[in-house]
């Protein structure tokens, strides 16, 4: 059981590709994703306390916090570490369809063994009961999403590659946006899910860039019907050269992705965007092996 305070890393997620399934008997959606973390992380300082309860701090974020939710799940399951304080610092988008709460909920719930035992399976359904993204991120990389996004299946790394990210000036709640796909109409047959998951499977398998034609966001629609100016920033994206450009997860945030020379070409897109006024940034994928953690000096 460590004393010591630690820092640990959480990243946040793209979707390179999103299928949206039909709603399940517990309100969920069925989903097909394709995971992938990438190196823009919240750094999160996990110290036992002597005593009190469980505190989380987040300066500049308001309302209830996942990581909050995870330690209370934690707790309700017999953890018995010492009380601790996870002081967040953001450095993902909120409410920005990169799955900063989530990655923040899944980095304590990774750390959560090392004060105090916790089986696996236990961690596991707690993630799954946070939400779509969280089960993804406790082995951030690569990975296939499928039932409500808690189905997590590793995959290798993609090839080489970088992505450019325009966030927006306003955030989009998820929930809103899954709302409005139900009301577009935009969920997929049972079995064209099924087929989906084959081929996006297949597909990251094969060691080649993704297909253009399953770099397809469906929760794209959605956002853009909330909030149609996002449609400037995708044709922005794809002028300044991105092979792809989708809306990332539930949006607003916009990425652009260059397989080929695709550090050098994301720069040079990112600078002409940052041209044009947007805000723009370069974001590698998080390689497998990624997530150090080590105790404070």
């Amino acid at each position: 059981m460590s004393t010591a305070t630690t820092t640990t890393f959480a990243p946040a997620k793209v979707n390179v590709c999103l299928f949206l399934g039909g709603t399940r008997a517990d309100g969920r959606h069925e989903l097909v994703t394709l995971f992938e973390s990438v190196g823009l992380v919240d750094l999160l300082q996990i110290a036992p306390r002597s005593a009190g309860p469980d505190e989380v701090v987040c300066d500049g974020v308001a309302g209830r916090n996942l990581v909050a939710d995870a330690l209370d799940a934690l707790r309700a399951a017999g953890w018995a570490a010492p009380p601790v304080t996870v002081t967040i610092t953001k450095r993902i988008p909120v409410a920005a369809g990169m799955g900063g709460g989530s990655a923040d909920a899944a980095a304590v719930l990774r750390h959560a063994p090392t004060l105090a035992p916790v089986a696996d399976a236990v961690v596991a359904r707690i993630a799954a009961g946070l939400g779509a993204d969280v089960p993804s991120q406790l082995d951030p990389g690569v990975s296939l999403g499928t039932g409500a996004g808690e189905v997590v299946q590793r995959l290798p790394d993609l090839p080489d590659h970088a992505l450019v990210v325009v966030p927006a000036a306003f955030p989009l709640a998820t929930a809103d946006v899954y709302r409005e796909a139900d009301r577009l109409g935009l969920g997929r047959p049972a079995r064209e899910l099924e087929g989906l998951a084959i081929r996006v499977r297949e597909a990251a398998l094969a060691g080649a860039p993704v297909p253009a034609e399953l770099v397809v966001n469906d929760l794209q629609p959605a956002a853009l019907s909330l909030h149609p100016e996002i449609g400037r920033v995708l044709d922005e994206v794809r002028a300044a050269g991105a092979d792809r450009a989708l809306v990332c997860g539930s949006g607003p945030t916009v990425i652009g992705l260059f397989w080929e020379d695709g550090s050098a070409r994301a720069a040079a897109a990112r600078d002409v965007l940052r041209a044009w006024g947007r805000r723009a940034g370069v974001a590698a994928p998080a390689r497998t092996g990624f997530l150090p953690s080590a105790p404070n000096e």
